[in-house]
């Protein structure tokens, strides 16, 4: 799936979540990253990579595994597949917004 079509997959669950005041990155390593400014109104998506106060770190495929149901993201950080940086507790609403 490509980075572009992972973009528009989280603009559709954004939509559809309670608002989320804080920047959010997703860095899938040499397959680009995600960035989202969600202290703008509506929230700025785009593919700059900038600090943010939660990244979450996994492959493309464990994510879209993630976004399609397939992949508990609690199971995928336990092993390994999905690192968190900076703020658990914004990775936990992150949870259940990605969740299908």
């Amino acid at each position: 799936m490509s980075l572009e079509s992972l973009s528009r997959r989280i603009e559709e669950k954004m939509k559809l979540a309670p608002p989320v005041s804080a920047s959010v990155k997703f860095d899938f390593g040499d397959d680009g990253v995600i960035f989202i400014d969600g202290t703008q109104t509506p929230p700025v998506l785009s593919h700059d990579d900038e600090d943010a106060d939660c990244t979450l770190v996994c492959s493309a495929e464990t994510f879209e595994k993630i976004l399609d149901g397939v992949q508990d993201p609690n199971i995928a950080f336990m092993m390994g597949k999905l690192k968190v940086k900076g703020s658990i507790g914004l990775a936990m609403k992150l949870n259940a917004i990605l969740e299908d």
